[in-house]
C-alpha cells in the first residue's frame, strides 16, 4: 500500500514537472513570414545557394548551374557562380550579378557583375569577394550558357535568397 502511494506521488510529481517545464520553455511559432522580392526571400542566414530550376528545359548540352552568397566577415560577402555541361562543349560561361535590396522602392539594384567563359570544357566557375555596406540584404543571381557548334546557345539561370549583412 505504501508502495502504491509512493509510485502514485512520484508519477504525479513527474507529470507536474513535465507540465511546468513544457509551459516555461514552450515552443513559440514564428508567425512572421519571410518577405519575397522578385523570387528571393529576405532572410538573416549566413549564406544562400540557388540552383537552376528542375523544371527548366536546359537542352542537349547544358546540365545545370548554381550560385551562392556567403557572409565573409563584417562588411564583406563572398559570391560564386558555376555552370556545368553534360560533356565537353565548344564554350561554357557564367555571368554572376550581385544585387542589393532597397527598402525604399522595394526593388533589387545591381551593384556588381562579373563573368567567366572557357572553351573546350564542361565546367566553369567564377567567384569574387566584395566589400559591402552593412544593414542591407544582398543576393546573387547568375546566367548560365553553353555553346556547341552552330546550334543555338543553351541558357538557364539561378538565384539565391537575400541575406542580411547586419
Amino acid at each position: 500500500m505504501i508502495r502504491k502511494k509512493i509510485t502514485s506521488i512520484l508519477a504525479s510529481t513527474m507529470v507536474f514537472c513535465f507540465m511546468v517545464c513544457a509551459s516555461v520553455t514552450g515552443v513559440k511559432a514564428d508567425n512572421s513570414k519571410a518577405e519575397m522580392v522578385d523570387g528571393s526571400y529576405l532572410i538573416s542566414a549566413d549564406s544562400s545557394t540557388g540552383y537552376t530550376p528542375k523544371s527548366d528545359e536546359r537542352g542537349e548540352h547544358l546540365m545545370d548551374g548554381e550560385c551562392s552568397i556567403t557572409k565573409a566577415g563584417t562588411k564583406r560577402i563572398y559570391t560564386y557562380g558555376a555552370t556545368t555541361a553534360n560533356h565537353t562543349v565548344d564554350a561554357i560561361a557564367v555571368i554572376v550579378y550581385v544585387d542589393r535590396y532597397n527598402e525604399k522602392d522595394g526593388k533589387w539594384h545591381q551593384i556588381d557583375a562579373y563573368s567567366k567563359k572557357i572553351e573546350n570544357d564542361y565546367y566553369v566557375a567564377a567567384s569574387k569577394s566584395i566589400q559591402v555596406d552593412r544593414g542591407y540584404y544582398y543576393r546573387v543571381h547568375a546566367d548560365h550558357f553553353v555553346r556547341m557548334g552552330e546550334e543555338p546557345i543553351e541558357e538557364t539561370f539561378s538565384y539565391t535568397n537575400g541575406i542580411l549583412v547586419p
